[in-house]
Formats: structure tokens, sequence, C-alpha cells
């Protein structure tokens, strides 16, 4: 199947003489995927990422970020059918679909992504709607070139009506992996406004921050770039690019507000995806056009080149002033202290 996804690249850096440098910095391609879900099916758009992702590794991609939600999907514009104090019998329906959506980790979905990321030899980044039961979370989960899967990270803190479907994540799945393309981590949307976390992220090591997002404004790019500067790390932005047909149609669905006004070539989340090195410069993006596979050639080397002058959790810290407390520990609502009493037999 020939996909209509643009490639949209950036040369390789200019080769620097290291003269006998046995630790001479090594060259990662990565690729931000900037796609739409397809809404209420997520065996097509697993087949759809299969797509992408392949495309991505044919172009030589080493590592492949999604966007935010990218399997269970974004579910922009609706309400849900709440207000305060009152839901609907629509709103209740419009969930139960949207958590028949999302998938369990583990699950097959999972396995399939992961067989997915050995097939094509990448590392794969991929934003998800997690199902937990009946709550649900938004999710990234990672995968290695091997084909095994790594982990996840939870989103912290939804933003506004977000709260109304996802879940809180917790400490606990805030990781970083180490891997043979450098040491990556994820932060979700506006999560990356939230200072502490960047700092647990840098505290861990952070070199490659992957920024699932659904974010589309201008100024997120402002917010990118002041990470990568703080954090001496390449940050990789992966947006959805989503018009109104690439949702179900009303009264199926409804974007609450400004349905009057959409055709359905109207553009409701315009992209933006972008690669940023870690001395700020844009590699990459961003890209406001269209359904794009957007790369770059990262030089790991610009990660110690970027620290040298700052490093925010390293010489640039000042522990004695300032310090960070992460409680990194499950917090469950429900714990359970079984213990097996070996009863004696004293007949014996």
């Amino acid at each position: 199947m020939t996909s209509n996804i643009s490639l949209v690249t950036t040369p390789p850096p200019p080769e620097v003489d290291m003269g006998s440098d046995s630790n001479a910095p090594t060259t990662v391609r990565a690729t931000v995927v900037q796609a739409s879900t397809i809404f209420y099916d997520t065996p097509a758009t697993l087949d759809k990422a299969e797509r992408l992702l392949a495309e991505a590794a044919g172009s030589g991609s080493e590592l492949v970020v999604f966007p935010e939600a990218f399997i269970g999907g974004y579910p922009r514009g609706s309400t849900f059918g709440m207000a305060v104090g009152n839901r609907t019998a629509k709103g209740r329906e419009e969930f139960r679909k949207y958590h028949s959506s999302a998938i369990d980790v583990p699950g097959p979905e999972v396995d399939r992504l992961a067989a997915m990321a050995g097939k094509y030899k990448v590392h794969l980044v991929m934003g998800v709607i997690e199902r937990d039961g009946y709550t649900l979370y938004c999710s990234v989960l990672f995968f290695d070139s091997q084909g095994h899967y790594l982990g996840k990270h939870r989103k912290l803190m939804p933003t506004a009506m977000e709260r109304v479907v996802w879940g809180f994540g917790d400490g606990s799945t805030i990781p970083v992996f180490e891997t043979p393309v450098g040491k990556i981590g994820a932060v979700i949307c506006w999560e990356n406004r939230m200072p502490l976390l960047r700092t647990a992220m840098y505290a861990k090591g952070v070199e490659i921050y992957c920024a699932p997002t659904a974010d589309a404004r201008e100024v997120w790019q402002a917010s990118m770039t002041h990470i990568a500067l703080e954090g001496g790390c390449f940050v990789l932005s992966a947006n959805q690019f989503c018009r109104r047909k690439d949702y179900p149609p009303p009264p199926e669905y409804v974007f609450a507000g400004t349905e009057e006004d959409l055709t359905p070539d109207s553009v409701v989340c315009a992209g933006g995806s972008v690669i940023i090195s870690p001395l700020g410069n844009v590699l990459a993006g961003p890209n406001y056009e269209g359904e794009a596979l957007i790369s770059a050639d990262l030089d790991l080397g610009e990660i110690a080149r970027a620290k040298f002058d700052f490093d925010v959790v390293g010489h640039y810290s000042r522990p004695e002033v300032l310090s960070l407390s992460v409680k990194d520990h499950p917090t469950n609502p429900v714990t359970f202290a079984s213990t097996s009493t070996k009863v004696e037999d004293k007949t014996k």
C-alpha cells in the first residue's frame, strides 16, 4: 500500500575531525511521526502505525516517536456529555466506546507493537490510551530494536477536561531507558510545563527526551526549545495532524461549540512536530502542512558540548539550597497484607 505521507528530512551534520578519539560521538537517525489516529478503530490504527514505521525504517531511522494517544485516540473536542453535577447517557456511551478502543498493557496490541519494533529494527516510542480495568491512562510505551517491550510512562497530570476520562499516573512510571541509541524517556504534552517532573527526568540522565503532545500552537515550540537548552538533551516532539473527517461524523462524535463551523477538511489539530538539539537548534520541523515523517540525525556528542557550560543537575545545581524528592513507588488504592501461617501439628 502506497503511503501519501510526506517525508521531511534534514541533511546529516557535517563531519567533525575527532582525531584519535576512540569515544567519538555516534549519530542516530530519528523520526517523529505526525499522523492521525483512525478513531474508534484500533486494529486499523495499528496497521497504519506499521506502515509508517516501515516507511521510517526504510529511510534509515533507528528511533521512531509517535504522537500522544496515537493508539486509542485523543478525544479532541468531546465533552463526554459532562457538566458539573451532571452526566448524560450519550456521554456514558461515548466513554464505553472510547474504553473499548484502548489497549491493555500487557496485551495483544503491545505484543504486536513489540513485534513491529523487532521486525523493522527500530527503537519505538508509542503514545497509547492504556486500559487498566475500567480506568484509562494516557501512556507512552517503549520498545527496543530487538522487539522487547521495555516499559511505560503514564501521564502524571491530565489537563483540564482530560481529567474526566483519564486517570493520574504515579512516580513508578517515569522511566529513562538506557539503549544503544541513547538514554530515552518521555513526558507527555502539558506535563512538560511541570518543572519538577522535568528535573526528575534530567536527574535520571535523559539524553533523548520525547515529548508526544496534542498542542499544535506555535508557543509550544518555545517550550520545546527551552527544555532542550535546560536539559542539555535532544527533544523529539510528535503531534497528530487531524482534519474533521479523521473523526467519526456527527451525531456519533461532536466537537463541542465548533461543530457547526467545521467542514470535513477543516484542520482540528495542525501538528507542529519538531526535533531540537541540546543547544536549542531546530533540526527538523516544525511542520504544519499535513501528515509527515520528520527526521533528523542526532549527533550525540552535542549533549556534552551543551552541558559544558550548563548541567542543570550537575555543576549548575545548588543542592544545599534547592533539592527535589521524588516518590517513585506505586501508589495503590488497595493493598492486601496476606500471610501464610503454618499451624504446627501438636499431636506428633
